[in-house]
């Protein structure tokens, strides 16, 4: 490299450091943080489920492993509660997490023709490792964890293109199928035995905005789903005040952003093509979909 290239290379890098924000060169060293989180996610799964795991340890040994890496990665964060209290948390909770998980297996294979056993599921659908993931991060951001719940489910994002943020509150026996493109906000509420298809999104209808122009966090702002809910894919359904009740069917393409009685069926105009129907339909002109 010669002298020039090699003084415009610390040029740039001065000017770089003084474009940094006010207090962003002081701020924490986050360096290698995201794999530290990604390789936490993974032991955590490979406790609940060694069967499958690369290597042959036993469950001990891989939770082992995970709470020195919690430890970590708990020491680089900034944390109003102390350590010892969020890996015990952790600790007492993957029980309930396993049993949560065993019904997500059964739902996904007794709701898919295709599945030919359990094993397939954990080792072949993308919705059960964002859900499994998902799962363990919702007991890190109950405790109050900053970022690191995000990076787990941000990770399974990223290997499964299924978005569920870590605040959403899902009951058991959720299953998604295929999956990909599904998007769960973080104050949605999902009860239990919902089936979601892909691209399903449960998300925000609007931004609050503050006096001073910024958004208003920490407010209701995705919808509620009800049990035995089934949702078709590309259906949208937004808003915190949004409540679909229990044993509905949403049809591909709908969108939605007003509440559903428990028991309807809501279906995009365009699939409702052969009267008469065999129950009223309740049409709404401004969402272009009926309800039967």
């Amino acid at each position: 490299m010669d002298q020039t290239l090699s003084l415009l290379i610390r040029h740039t890098a001065d000017e770089l450091a003084q474009a940094e924000a006010p207090g962003e060169g002081t701020a924490r060293d986050y360096r290698n943080l995201r794999a530290e989180a990604e390789h936490f996610t993974d032991l955590l799964i490979h406790a609940l489920f060694p069967r499958f795991a690369p290597q042959n340890e036993s469950r001990e040994k891989f939770l082992e492993q995970a709470v020195t890496l919690l430890e970590s990665i708990l020491a680089r964060v900034p944390l109003t509660l102390r350590s010892e209290e969020i890996v015990l948390a952790l600790l007492a909770n993957l029980p309930e997490i396993r049993r949560q998980l065993q019904t997500d297996l059964l739902a996904a294979y007794r709701g898919d023709p295709a599945a030919k056993s359990v094993d397939e599921v954990i080792l072949c659908y993308p919705a059960f490792t964002a859900i499994s993931t998902y799962r363990l991060a919702h007991i890190l951001y109950r405790e109050g964890v900053p970022l690191l719940p995000r990076m787990m489910t941000e990770y399974a994002h990223r290997l499964t293109g299924i978005d569920i943020h870590p605040g959403a509150v899902i009951g058991d026996s959720f299953f998604i199928d295929h999956g990909t493109g599904v998007v769960i906000g973080e104050t949605t509420t999902i009860g239990t035995n919902v089936k979601l298809y892909q691209h399903v999104t449960l998300g925000a209808k609007s931004f609050a905005v503050g006096e001073d122009g910024a958004l208003v966090k920490g407010i209701k702002r995705h919808p509620d789903i009800g049990d035995r809910v089934v949702i078709y894919s590309g259906a949208t359904i937004l808003g915190g005040g949004t409540q679909i009740g229990s044993d509905c069917i949403i049809g591909g393409s709908v969108w939605l952003t007003h509440s559903v009685p428990a028991g309807k069926m809501v279906l995009a105009r365009a699939a409702v093509t052969e009267p008469p129907l065999t129950r009223d339909v309740i049409t709404n002109s401004i969402l272009d979909c009926s309800m039967l």
